[in-house]
């Protein structure tokens, strides 16, 4: 990640840092300030000159769950470059957070920024917010429950003390103390790991509610690696200062996607022309480069892809 920052929001590596991520809190709560007047070092891709959307912005206001002018998206807040607080603790920033306020500057609505650990928030589409945009992978076992508009690409990445003191390989995991974050593929992934390593050699799955806490495990040696999304590891590791660093190859790329109340199909639609639009206007991928991520930019936005990598 090319992105310099060293923010207390950001992957915490240390005690003092890991208290300002925590006091985020493990509940809702509602991260649509701005930010303006903020002392912050950390500010997103502006998008307040995108114009409003007519014919887009009459489709999402038709949708269900769209309310009082407001696309509200559910986000895991640790999960930097996509999403995290900036220094001052409050601010919302990342790419997820900047696509986000970009669909709703193109809908003619006013974004609303949900702070929600990663596992609460597929249940909790069409309900307590319009969208889950967080980093998300598509599965097929996920679009049992929500409907997706892809719009990222992204793979698993492996990372280790500087040095790989555990000697460690990405082919056997086994006798190893990986951390993940709770609900991801990784997680699963891991657990599957564990379960194919003999007794008396089990792989040890940590897992997480925030991937800020599995990658500070790491760095302080609870845990011998971490596994997370291809371009969280690759911030993650940029923030240490040489601490940690990337152990093979990325693995098992695959798209991502805003995910819907499934058969919401104004809002589907609504959203699927709005990433279309901003891909095909270039703002999208000026958001990317914004954030030293563009190496995941799709091209196309799709409902509910039937290829998923």
């Amino acid at each position: 990640m090319s992105l310099k920052l060293k923010s207390v929001a950001a992957l915490a590596l240390s005690a003092a840092m890991m208290l300002s991520v925590g006091a985020c809190g493990t509940s809702d709560a509602d991260d649509s300030a701005s930010g303006s007047g903020s002392s912050n070092t950390v500010t997103g891709y502006d998008v307040s000159t995108i114009k409003k959307d007519p014919e887009l912005a009459k489709l999402a206001a038709s949708a269900d769950t769209v309310k009082d002018g407001e696309l509200s998206a559910g986000m895991e807040l640790s999960y930097a470059p996509a999403e995290f607080y900036a220094e001052d603790g409050k601010t919302a920033v990342g790419y997820d957070v900047d696509m986000t306020k970009a669909i709703a500057q193109t809908l003619g609505l006013k974004p609303k920024i949900v702070s929600a650990m990663f596992d609460t928030i597929i249940p909790s589409i069409g309900t307590k917010y319009d969208l889950g945009i967080t980093a998300m992978t598509i599965t097929e076992d996920r679009m049992k429950s929500v409907d997706f508009v892809s719009y990222y690409r992204a793979g698993s990445t492996w990372a280790v003390k500087k040095g790989n003191p555990k000697k460690l390989d990405t082919s056997n995991m086994c006798g190893a103390k990986i951390a993940v974050q709770t609900g991801t593929v990784q997680e699963d992934e891991a657990n599957q790991i564990a379960k194919g390593c003999k007794a008396g050699n089990k792989a040890e799955v940590m897992s997480y509610k925030r991937q800020a806490e599995a990658a500070t495990a790491v760095a302080t040696g609870k845990a011998d690696v971490f596994y997370a999304d291809s371009p969280v590891a690759g911030y993650a590791i940029s923030q240490t200062d040489g601490q940690l660093e990337a152990l093979g190859k990325v693995e098992g790329v695959a798209k991502q996607g805003i995910a819907i109340e499934k058969g919401n199909t104004q809002l589907e639609e609504a959203v699927q022309k709005a990433v279309q639009k901003l891909m095909d206007d270039g703002t999208y991928m000026k958001i990317l480069k914004h954030w030293g991520v563009e190496s995941g930019a799709l091209d196309k936005a799709e409902i509910n892809p039937s290829s998923l990598d």
